[in-house]
């Protein structure tokens, strides 16, 4: 069975973009629910995950913003930009062009 982190590979922005489309999360918050909603199947560590982020930040697809957590800890919590909402549909898109030709492929091979 391939690790987790092999399902991932050219999918983390999705997966980060489409999280945090619901409600600002930070870093932990992010890998948590995506580990829950994949049933456990997704788990993306803290070398992958923040470098994500930060690139993500820097194309101004999502926004930081250091807030009080559920613990009382601060964290940043980060947000989708206006670009971000655009890419993410654009990435929406393309996984479903993808999804639906490996889908063929498999059918028909």
């Amino acid at each position: 069975m391939p690790k987790p982190s092999d399902l991932l590979q050219g999918t983390l922005d999705l997966l980060i973009l489409k999280t945090i489309a619901r409600e600002p999360l930070h870093g932990w918050g992010i890998a948590k629910r995506m580990q829950v909603l994949s049933g456990e199947a997704l788990s993306v560590g803290q070398g992958s995950l923040y470098p994500a982020l930060h690139r993500l930040e820097q194309q101004g697809w999502i926004r930081a913003e250091w807030k009080a957590s559920d613990l009382g800890r601060t964290a940043k919590f980060y947000t989708l930009t206006r670009q971000g909402k655009k890419q993410l549909d654009r990435e929406l898109r393309t996984w479903a062009r993808l999804s639906s030709a490996v889908r063929l492929l498999i059918e028909n091979a």
